[in-house]
C-alpha cells in the first residue's frame, strides 16, 4: 500500500471499512475498476468467495426469528424485530433496497421464499453479514442505474394487493424518501401540488416519468419542452409552479428553496 497515492489509500481503508475485506482484496478490487468505488464493491461482492453457498439451516433459523406466530410469512412485528436486530429504523430507505434485493412483492412483508432466496442470493447466511451488508446497501442509491431500478421497483412494493395505482399519501411519502438520496429540489413543490390540485392515486406512468423529469430537466425548468411526451399531470405541475412564482424566467426563486 506503500507505493498508492494518499486518495487511493482513503479510498482502500473506506473498502475495507464497508466490506471487511482484508487490504489485499480491497487493493485488487479497486485496482481492477479503475479506483471507482461502485465498480469495486461489485466485483468484491460477485466473487466466488462471498457468493459461496449460505448455509440453508442457519437461514431457516433466521427466517423463524422473525416469521409470524399465526402465518408462514414475516409480517410487520417480525420485520420491526429485523430493523432491531439490524440498528436500522423501519423508516430507513436502506430496508427498501432491502427488499429490492430480495425481490419482495410487497411493502412490511417477506414471504418465505423470498427471505431465503434472496439471502442466498446475496451469500449471507447470518445477521453479522447482513449488518456488514449495510453500507454498501445504502450506497447502492448513488449508482444512478441502480437508483433507477430500485426507484421503479418501489412502486409496485408500495402499492396495495391488487390495485393498479399507488395511493397519494404513500406515494408522496416514497417521493420524500427517495428524492432525500437524488436531491431534487422540486420534491416538496411536487408534493404540495399534488396535494392542493391533483389528490387521486398515482398511475404507474406518473411515477416512472417524473424521475425522468427529474433527471432530464433542470430545477428553473430552463430546457423544459411544453411540446414534449410529460403526463398530464407534470405539465399541470410546470404550469403551477409558474403560477405561484416559484420559477421566473428560467430561475428557481430563492424563497422557494425554504418551502
Amino acid at each position: 500500500m506503500n507505493k498508492l497515492g494518499r486518495g487511493q489509500r482513503d479510498k482502500v481503508q473506506q473498502f475495507m471499512s464497508i466490506t471487511g475485506a482484508s487490504e489485499k482484496v480491497a487493493v485488487q478490487a479497486l485496482k481492477a475498476s479503475d479506483w471507482q468505488f461502485e465498480g469495486a464493491f461489485d466485483i468484491f461482492y460477485s466473487h466466488s468467495h462471498v457468493k459461496s453457498a449460505a448455509d440453508t439451516r442457519h437461514l431457516e433459523e433466521l427466517y423463524n426469528r422473525y416469521k409470524d406466530p399465526y402465518a408462514d410469512m414475516i409480517l410487520v412485528d417480525g420485520i420491526t424485530l429485523l430493523c432491531n436486530d439490524l440498528q436500522v429504523d423501519p423508516q430507513d430507505i436502506v430496508m427498501l433496497v432491502v427488499s429490492w434485493h430480495m425481490k419482495a412483492a410487497t411493502m412490511c412483508e417477506f414471504s418465505k421464499q423470498e427471505f431465503i432466496t434472496g439471502l442466498q442470493s446475496l451469500g449471507i447466511d447470518s445477521m453479522d453479514k447482513l449488518k456488514e451488508r449495510i453500507p454498501f446497501m445504502r450506497s447502492e442509491l448513488k449508482d444512478e442505474q441502480k437508483f433507477r431500478e430500485i426507484y421503479n421497483y418501489a412502486f409496485g412494493w408500495a402499492k396495495e394487493k391488487g390495485q393498479k395505482s399507488l395511493a397519494l399519501d404513500t406515494a408522496i411519502g416514497m417521493w420524500q424518501l427517495l428524492f432525500a438520496e437524488k436531491q431534487w429540489p422540486l420534491v416538496d413543490h411536487w408534493c404540495q401540488f399534488l396535494q392542493a390540485r391533483h389528490n387521486k392515486a398515482i398511475s404507474r406512468d406518473t411515477w416512472s416519468q417524473l424521475l425522468e423529469f427529474a433527471r432530464i430537466v433542470d430545477p428553473a425548468l430552463s430546457n423544459y419542452d411544453p411540446e414534449g411526451a410529460w403526463p398530464y399531470l407534470i405539465d399541470e405541475f410546470v404550469d403551477y409552479l409558474t403560477e405561484h412564482g416559484i420559477i421566473q424566467k428560467g430561475k428557481l426563486s430563492d424563497w422557494s428553496y425554504k418551502l
